[in-house]
C-alpha cells in the first residue's frame, strides 16, 4: 500500500512538473516572440497566455509546442507559428460581442485563441480527420462557444452570416466573393492571398458596403483546399 501511494505521488509530481514547464514556456513565448515583435493588444496577449498550444499538437512533438515556428499536425497540414496566430488575431480588432468565422480549423489552436476573446467562433475544416480531432480538443478544454463544421470553406457559412470578422488560415490566389458578402458592415477579414511563392496577409475592411484591401505581411501558408470538382 505504501509503495502504491509513493508511485501515485511520483506520477502526480511528474505530471505537475510537466504542466509547469509548459506554462513557463507559454509565458516566455508571449514575452519573447509576441511582445518583442510588437503584439500589444491586451485581449490577444491574454488569450495567447491562456490557450495551451501543446493540446493542439501531436503528443510526439508537444515538447516543441512553443517554438517560434509552425509544426506538422498530420494530413499535410500545420499549426501556425505563434506570432502569426497573434498577429492575425490582433489585426482583426476583436470585441467581446463579436461573431467570427474561421476558414481552416486545422488543429483548432487559432479558433481557441479567438474563443477566449469573442462571443462565438464558427470554424470550417475540409479535412475530416482534423475537424473531428479539433472538436474533441474544444470539448475537452471547455470551449462551448466554438461551433465546428466539416466541409469546403470557400462559400463561408451563409446561414450564420454576417460575421463581424473573418479569418482564413490557408493561402489562396483570390479572395472568395462569398466571404466578402458575408463580412458585416464595419467588419474586418485577414486572409493569405497571392501565388504560392508570393503570398501576403491581406487585411480586408468593409465600410458603407465598399471593400478595401491592404497587404500587411508576406507569409507562407498551406494551400486552400477545395472539394473535388471545385476550382
Amino acid at each position: 500500500m505504501y509503495r502504491v501511494l509513493l508511485i501515485f505521488v511520483f506520477l502526480c509530481w511528474t505530471a505537475g512538473c510537466a504542466q509547469y514547464d509548459q506554462d513557463k514556456k507559454r509565458k516566455a513565448m508571449v514575452t519573447n516572440q509576441l511582445i518583442a515583435r510588437g503584439i500589444n493588444d491586451p485581449a490577444t496577449l491574454r488569450a495567447m497566455r491562456k490557450v495551451p498550444r501543446e493540446a493542439f499538437v501531436p503528443k510526439s512533438i508537444r515538447e516543441h509546442a512553443y517554438q517560434d515556428n509552425p509544426l506538422p499536425i498530420g494530413q499535410g497540414q500545420t499549426i501556425s507559428q505563434p506570432y502569426i496566430v497573434a498577429f492575425m488575431t490582433q489585426i482583426l480588432q476583436l470585441k467581446p460581442n463579436y461573431k467570427v468565422l474561421e476558414i481552416g480549423t486545422g488543429s483548432g489552436y487559432q479558433a481557441a485563441v479567438l474563443a477566449e476573446i469573442v462571443r462565438s467562433v464558427y470554424t470550417i475544416e475540409i479535412v475530416e480527420e482534423l475537424g473531428v480531432s479539433a472538436k474533441k480538443v474544444f470539448q475537452k478544454l471547455g470551449y462551448t462557444n466554438v461551433i465546428t463544421r466539416i466541409g469546403d470553406g470557400y462559400n463561408g457559412w451563409e446561414e450564420h452570416a454576417p460575421f463581424d470578422a473573418i479569418i482564413v488560415t490557408a493561402g489562396i490566389e483570390e479572395i472568395p466573393q462569398p466571404l466578402l458578402d458575408q463580412l458585416a458592415e464595419g467588419g474586418r477579414m485577414i486572409i493569405p492571398v497571392g501565388p504560392s511563392n508570393q503570398r501576403n496577409l491581406v487585411l480586408v475592411t468593409k465600410k458603407k458596403g465598399k471593400i478595401k484591401t491592404k497587404k500587411v505581411l508576406p507569409v507562407r501558408f498551406v494551400p486552400f483546399v477545395r472539394e473535388k470538382g471545385e476550382n
